[in-house]
């Protein structure tokens, strides 16, 4: 692929208002992830097997499990209101939260626990790449807005954390 076709695709991605847009042609692969500031371009080498042109992956299905994860019992907390004290941590991707590194390891944080700036709170899979969600702020996770295996939004509000 030129350069060129990667600024096309990116002005494509622009005007289209989609968050995530991937295309492969034979051994090139571009990804364009646009938002906030985890912008992101990469260019590498296909994974064996990878459709040509592909967006982010469709939710799981409602009640299925992911990750072995067990079904949701409860509704997560709502999304705090507008408290200007809280930092709010949200997903820079479209995919699957998980709390720990593994099905039966602890989860990262729990609420109450401090954090540095560099911790690792959770790990959010998409297109089979596990991507880990780091605090950005020191201070007390206040509430976790997500459940474990639950599909995630770009831009949605994953840990709230009072800053210290």
């Amino acid at each position: 692929m030129t350069v060129d076709e990667i600024r096309e695709f990116i002005k494509l991605a622009t005007e289209a208002d989609v968050a995530e847009l991937e295309v492969q042609r034979g051994d090139d692969r571009v990804r364009i992830s646009r938002g906030g500031k985890h912008q992101e371009i990469v260019y590498a080498a296909p994974p064996m097997g990878m459709p040509p042109i592909y967006a982010a992956p469709p939710p799981a299905a409602a009640g299925a499990p992911a990750h072995g994860a067990a079904p949701a019992a409860a509704e997560p907390p709502k999304e705090p209101g507008s408290d200007p004290n809280l930092t709010l941590v949200r997903s820079p991707i479209v995919g699957t939260f998980y709390e720990g590194p593994s099905p039966n390891a602890p989860p990262f944080v729990r609420v109450g626990e401090r954090v540095q700036p560099g911790k690792v709170l959770c790990i959010i899979e998409s297109m089979k790449l596990m991507n880990e969600i780091e605090a950005e702020v020191s201070g007390v996770i206040e509430s976790k807005l997500v459940m474990n295996g639950q599909p995630v939004e770009y831009g949605e509000a994953l840990f709230a954390i009072r800053p210290h």
